[in-house]
């Protein structure tokens, strides 16, 4: 990384596991000699056991959320240099697009896998920002149930074609947030017309050139 500026990296987890997070110096820093590892997790220190040239590592085994949250590397010589790593659970949005008409009601779902949330937080995209879902002020719009502990349901009520985008969930953990994306789609009640009407537009071509074909033989007969 740059020396005054921490990297950060986040890392979801779906599962117990174990992991090994490390630190590499960057080449261009290789000139820096006793420099001194810190490794902590939030303001505890812990100990790192696997040092390489230029990278030193820590190893961790993920059984509950006891071990989630933020940890950092820091080295200290001519310059400080720091990078932060969270460990966060894993929220699971759907992946396809979720496809509904206008006037319909849409229902997306996320989930946590295997940690529970403390609270559930929906939000919309409006352009670059990401505005929260009150649906106690909009309970004409807008129903939030968290159905059991790991899951929430969002539903938007009279879909109109301004519903089409993308939402998110969050979910708030005792060490840090996690966050699930879903994409809603509203298409207009046109576009499963479209087929019927192009095919009924074929027949009543078809019966007119029927019938205008039926009116002119008739008529040559009746001129011959």
């Amino acid at each position: 990384g740059v020396s005054g500026t921490s990297m950060e990296k986040n890392i979801t987890l779906d599962s117990a596991t174990r992991i090994e997070l490390s630190c590499r110096l960057d080449s261009k820093y290789s000139h820096l000699k006793s420099l001194q590892v810190t490794w902590k997790r939030g303001n505890e220190t812990i100990r790192h056991i696997n040092k390489t040239e230029n990278s030193w590592s820590i190893q961790l085994i993920i059984l509950d959320n006891s071990k989630l949250g933020s940890y950092s590397c820091t080295l200290k010589g001519e310059e400080e240099i720091s990078a932060m790593f969270h460990l966060q659970p894993k929220i699971e949005g759907k992946e396809k697009p979720i496809v509904n008409y206008e006037g319909d009601t849409a229902v997306m779902i996320c989930k946590s896998s295997g940690y529970t949330p403390i609270a559930w937080t929906w939000y919309m995209t409006n352009g670059s920002e990401q505005i929260a879902i009150n649906d106690s002020l909009l309970a004409d719009k807008y129903a939030i149930n968290r159905m059991s502990a790991n899951v929430t349901h969002l539903k938007i009520l009279k879909l109109a074609k301004e519903d089409d985008g993308v939402y998110w969930c969050e979910a708030a953990f005792e060490l840090g947030k996690s966050k699930g994306k879903l994409k809603l789609k509203v298409l207009s009640l046109m576009v499963p017309l479209k087929p019927f009407l192009a095919i009924v537009a074929e027949v009543v071509v078809l019966v007119t050139v029927v019938f205008l074909y039926e009116m002119y033989s008739k008529k040559k007969e009746k001129h011959a």
